[in-house]
């Protein structure tokens, strides 16, 4: 099974990408907001932590995006208790995929946490930074100091940029985007 993991910038369209592969996707943001939704254990444990902040199930992004910015320690807290249950989720999306021939990570902090092998395939997201800027005011709940927040806990984009394999142009037009990734399947396979 070939491993794709999909780097970028926070906004630079990586979901999107990562779907235009085709092949399944493994997408950890989608799996914390179903944790936050359904895992009353994840709740129990956060309120524990953070009693303060976490006091209501289902948890609501608000409720987050408030203890992220009342504390800097907080999202490593946060980060501590969600993401070895994420890391089970994709152990699980993996072994239900393992006949695949191609399967598609897409997990902000895939080489931060060292989820990504040796022989994984990384593709780099390039965007324009006014076009990512404009995309993130669209979204519901869009706040600077939160992506700031996740901006200081991950690589430099540099780094990121220099460790992928194949750089994916994102101009957010479909066309575009499926050549490219046609071109990089040649490579691959």
């Amino acid at each position: 099974m070939i491993r794709i993991g999909i780097l970028g910038d926070i906004g630079s369209g990586k979901s999107f990408v990562a779907k235009s592969f085709g092949y399944p996707v493994f997408n950890a943001d989608n799996e914390v907001g179903k944790l936050y939704k359904k895992n009353r254990r994840i709740f129990i444990k956060l309120n524990k932590t953070l009693p303060k902040y976490i006091t209501q199930f289902p948890i609501k992004k608000q409720e987050v995006t408030k203890t992220i910015l009342a504390n800097k320690n907080n999202l490593k807290k946060i980060i501590k208790i969600i993401h070895p249950e994420i890391r089970k989720k994709m152990n699980i999306f993996l072994k239900k995929n393992k006949k695949s021939k191609l399967i598609v990570l897409d997990i902000p902090l895939l080489l931060e946490n060292k989820i990504n092998k040796r022989k994984d395939i990384l593709i780099f997201v390039q965007s324009k930074k006014s076009e990512i800027l404009k995309r993130l005011k669209k979204r519901q709940n869009f706040d600077s100091k939160i992506m700031n927040r996740f901006r200081k806990i991950q690589l430099p984009l540099d780094y990121k940029r220099k460790k992928s394999n194949f750089i994916i142009k994102n101009n957010f037009t479909n066309r575009f985007i499926k050549k490219q990734i046609k071109y990089i399947l040649k490579q691959i396979h």
